[in-house]
């Protein structure tokens, strides 16, 4: 029995080296998987909601882009939506400074430098991107992103950050 005692032992550790042969590869072919992913789709409703309250930016890209879509049926003049990024600390002010821009300029100041990224203010149906650099941001600073159509920043608001 000594000698199928000895085989055994032997197989076990072969078959221990092939699932782990066998994990390693896997772990190889599946590192661009856990890529950061350097995009984002979210979208506005009707009811004045972004279907996602919080954004994370890894610091491994280079560039960020969001994709705004507006999944309602109103129009822009009614029910109009975008995607505003500021820090935190600037979004009231800029809100404020975009009710007196208009519609005509998206509802923002021309030229705010508050503003890190934007889309265009969109009706039901329309979608728009926008991208930035991820250098624009610093680890540990707070922004905040936001709608600035008059009225929908209280609800239509979330959180992004810079991760990794």
């Amino acid at each position: 029995m000594r000698g199928r005692a000895s085989h055994n032992v032997l197989m076990e550790d072969v078959m221990f080296k092939q699932v782990l042969g066998g994990m390693a590869l896997m772990a190889a072919f599946s590192a661009p998987v856990l890529a950061a992913e350097c995009s984002v789709d979210i979208a506005g409703t009707d009811q004045m909601q972004f279907d996602k309250k919080a954004i994370e930016v890894s610091k491994s890209c280079k560039q960020f882009t969001v994709n705004l879509k507006h999944t309602g049926k109103l129009p822009r003049n009614v029910m109009g939506h975008n995607w505003v990024l500021t820090k935190t600390a600037d979004m009231q002010a800029v809100e404020k400074d975009g009710i007196a821009a208009g519609l005509d300029n998206q509802y923002l100041k021309a030229g705010d430098t508050r503003v890190l990224a934007h889309t265009k203010v969109l009706g039901g149906g329309e979608s728009d991107s926008v991208t930035f650099d991820v250098a624009k941001l610093a680890a540990g600073d707070d922004y905040t992103f936001f709608c600035s159509f008059p009225g929908h920043g209280a609800l239509m608001k979330g959180t992004l950050k810079l991760v990794d």
